[in-house]
């Protein structure tokens, strides 16, 4: 049977007419789920707040670093050129060098701090990557891809908190005891804290969070007012690394 251009063009017209009303009711059926669309949109920031007199009861406990360190493959070297840390403690005052004011010095300036990523708000290491190697999810998480990482070092270089490391070595032979469930990287990439996304997805807290005796590392959605980071931050004065950098960090100190 042969087609005329005009029947052609009438054929075409019904089909565009058909598409957008099933457009329309799909858009329709979406507003009718109310509560399930709202709750889906709902935004997620996720973040830390660190209670550093919780974090202190116990004299040299590093648990959230050895969570850490054997849940995500960390490699353990000798030498210190060649450390590649996740998650690491400095003296208070290293930490917080604009916390001191004058002749009054803070007793706690040589006690240690928890350090990790700040997931920072704007990220200067996602700015400076060449190969989109590290960029930061839309639940605020910076992220890394290491087979993309070409080992350039520039957001190394951008972060101001020194939150990344370089594979100098090959770190294989220097993980312990290695987890199938996490891959293992190589020489000539860097790596860092990534909030263990990888248990979020599976609706688990951080490692470091599940390790803490003294439930000093409280995670959770600082996008929801109702959240326990949340709440802390309203009843408890709370400090955050250099936030005159503009980066905000998504991690605080209770002080």
């Amino acid at each position: 049977m042969k087609i005329t251009r005009k029947d052609f063009l009438r054929l075409s017209g019904l089909s565009f007419l058909a598409a957008g009303a099933a457009g329309a009711a799909r858009a329709i059926a979406g507003r009718g789920s109310s509560a399930e669309g709202r709750q889906a949109a709902a935004p997620v920031r996720w973040g830390m707040v660190v209670n550093l007199e919780k974090c202190r009861k116990e004299e040299g406990c590093d648990a959230c670093i050895g969570a850490c360190n054997t849940a995500h493959n960390i490699p353990h070297f000798s030498d210190p050129r060649h450390e590649v840390k996740w998650i690491w403690t400095e003296p208070f005052g290293t930490v917080f060098p604009f916390s001191q004011s004058g002749y009054a010095e803070r007793s706690d300036v040589h006690l240690p701090v928890p350090l990790m990523c700040n997931h920072c708000a704007d990220p200067p290491c996602v700015h400076v990557c060449p190969t989109q190697a590290t960029w930061k999810r839309d639940d605020g998480i910076v992220m890394m891809d290491w087979h993309r990482c070409i080992g350039c070092r520039y957001c190394m270089a951008a972060c101001p908190y020194g939150s990344r490391s370089f594979n100098w070595l090959d770190p294989r032979p220097a993980i312990a005891s290695i987890n199938p469930d996490f891959p293992t990287r190589s020489k000539g990439v860097v790596e860092k804290c990534n909030f263990c996304e990888e248990r979020l997805a599976t609706g688990i807290s951080p490692a470091c969070v599940e390790a803490c005796p003294e439930k000093a590392l409280v995670f959770g959605n600082l996008a929801d007012p109702d959240s326990e980071p949340r709440q802390l931050l309203r009843t408890r004065f709370a400090i955050q690394r250099e936030p005159e950098l503009g980066t905000g960090p998504s991690v605080y100190y209770l002080v």
